[in-house]
Parts: structure tokens; sequence; C-alpha cells
């Protein structure tokens, strides 16, 4: 009995080995550089958007690049440009006729479309009372139809060259519903589901489909976010969240894992390990998760304040925030062209 139980764990040893062993095999197969290629990144003149932008221009890429602030976009463009060749064009995703234009503009420019980062966002915090059916709205055509309109724009190109990647940026509020982030986990949740129907559907055509959820960044993204009801204390939990090293990842890291897993063609890739245990507890144990949520939701702030008007994290602050534990965030704020110039960070 006991030489049984040998085989079988033998045996089963050499059929996790002979998987993984595929699996690096697979990746390797269909790993690209991005020298030479086109990459197109949305919501790419500060931020997230911006770092990624940074990386793949060092590896070689021709960019296009895309945000719907004219001055902003034109710093990075020449920012960027000083590494590679670079289109900007301003550009809001929501709009399908934009966003066609968009994939048509960099057609017309560089005669190929490699790479499409949906990146673009605005994150919208505060409790559920305060929230707008607006906000909804708002949300879905962001992080839902904007990815949507361009991914659709993109394919026949694709398809004809039987190539392509797509990378999506949800989010792990994509995963789990956090307190106070309801409009943002709706659209992140249906961000999500939309991305991992569409790699099934597209391997087949050539075109490797990766769901990006990563966990806290520090992009320096909080003082651009809007904050509603007591938006002071909401900024300050958030900022003061978003800064902390232990539970956040520095946007250039962040980066770096993205294209790495979209070169290969990853089905999915969950950054922070924070995030990576949130996300296997969660499916493990969603009504557990969804109780400890709900006790985190009873320290956030209550209703209040400003109620349903909605005020940016720059004009959010307060004694908490920014103080010495939001020092990493604005950093990463001066960095990621998150403030005009001029302004003073704290």
């Amino acid at each position: 009995m006991k030489d049984d139980l040998g085989k079988t764990l033998l045996w089963g040893a050499a059929g996790v080995g002979a998987f993984f062993a595929l699996r690096a095999l697979v990746r390797s197969i269909q790993a690209i550089s991005l020298a030479g290629k086109t990459v197109l990144i949305t919501g790419s003149s500060r931020g997230l958007g911006l770092v990624l932008a940074r990386r793949a221009a060092r590896e070689g890429a021709r960019l296009v690049i895309c945000a719907r602030d004219d001055e902003e976009l034109e710093r990075a463009r020449a920012e960027l440009a000083e590494t590679t060749e670079v289109l900007a064009v301003p550009c809001d995703v929501t709009d399908r006729g934009q966003a066609e234009r968009l994939v048509a503009s960099a057609l017309e420019r560089f005669g190929t479309l490699d790479v499409l980062i949906n990146n673009a966002g605005v994150i919208e915090v505060g409790p559920m009372e305060e929230m707008t059916l607006a906000d909804y709205e708002e949300a879905m055509r962001i992080y839902y139809w904007g990815p949507l309109y361009l991914i659709l724009a993109a394919l026949p190109h694709m398809r004809q060259r039987k190539a392509g990647r797509i990378v999506n940026i949800s989010s792990i509020g994509g995963k789990m519903a956090v307190p106070h982030l309801l409009p943002y986990c709706g659209a992140k949740f249906a961000l999500t589901g939309l991305s991992e129907g569409l790699r099934a559907e597209l391997a087949r055509d050539g075109i490797w489909v990766t769901t990006v959820i990563p966990g806290l960044m520090r992009t320096g993204s909080p003082r651009n976010a809007y904050f509603k009801g007591q938006h002071r204390a909401e900024y300050a939990w958030f900022s003061i969240g978003d800064s902390l090293p232990l539970l956040t990842i520095s946007a250039e890291r962040a980066a770096s894992q993205i294209l790495a897993a979209g070169k290969r063609g990853d089905a999915e890739v969950v950054i922070t390990l924070p995030a990576q245990l949130a996300a296997t507890l969660y499916a493990l144990f969603p009504g557990l998760g969804a109780d400890v949520l709900g006790l985190v939701n009873r320290l956030l702030p209550a209703p209040g304040g400003i109620g349903q008007e909605r005020a940016r994290g720059k004009d959010s602050t307060s004694s908490a925030s920014p103080s010495v534990l939001t020092t990493l965030t604005e950093r990463a704020a001066v960095r990621n062209n998150e403030m005009e110039p001029g302004e003073v960070g704290a």
C-alpha cells in the first residue's frame, strides 16, 4: 500500500512538473519584444499610464498616447519624444467616435498596432449614500465601454495580422468589492469579466488578452481622484493607504510586471502580495471576505460633509494628509505628471 501511495505521489509530482514545463514552453513561444512595436496606452499623460509609456519607450516601442487634458498630454509627449517616436492624440475614450479615430490615427501614423493597453480611469471615493446614478454610469463608460470601444476598433487589424496583445488594467476592486468605491468596483468587475471572456474567444486569432489586477500602487493619483461626503477624511484614509510601503508597490515596479505579463501573453497577473492573498482568500471564502469588508466599512467616514458634491484630492487636504505618512505618494505625484507646472506638493 505504501508503494502504491509512493507511486501516486511520484506520478502526481511528475504531472505537476510537466505542466509547469509546458507552460514555460508556451510562454517562450508566445513572448514578444516591444522593440519596433506600436503600443497604444490610454490614460497615458500621467500616473501609471505615463510610467507604462516610459518603460515601453525604453524597450524600443513606438508610442500612441492619449488623454483628455491637452496640456497634460503635451507635457507627457514632450518627455517621451526624447526617447522614442510618439503620437499624442487628445481623446475621451468614453466617446466611441473618438476611440475609433484614435485607433485609426495610430494605424495611419505607424501602419500597425501591436499592443493595446486599456489604462484610462478615474477614481471616486465616498459612501454609497453619497453616490448618484450618474457616478455609476460614468464609471461604466470609463472602465467598460471605453475599453470595449477601443478593442472593437483594433480587432479587425489584429485579426488580419493574426497577432496582437490586449492588456486590460482592472483592479483588486474587480475581484472583491471594496467599501466606499462601489461605482469603481462595479465597473472593474465588468471589465474583468469582459477581459477574461475576450481571452477565451480571441486566442484562436493569435490575439492574447491579459487581465491585470493591481493592488495599491504608488502612482501619485490620489490628488486627482474625486472624494464625496466627508471628503477630507475620505482623502486621508485613501491617500495614506496608497502610500504605505508594505501594502503598496511603486508604479515603476508595477509597470515592469504589467509589460512583462503582456509580452508573455499571460492570462492574468495580480500585482502585490497583499492583493494576491486577498484575491485568493476572497475566492475561497467569499462570505467571510464580505463580512470582513463590512467591518472595515464601519471604520470609514460616515455620510455628510459635502454630500453628493465631489472634490479632488488636492482640494481635500487636512492635517492627516498630506503628511509624513503620504510622503511616497507625494513624491510619485511629482514624478508622474500628477501636478501642474508650478504647483507645489507637500
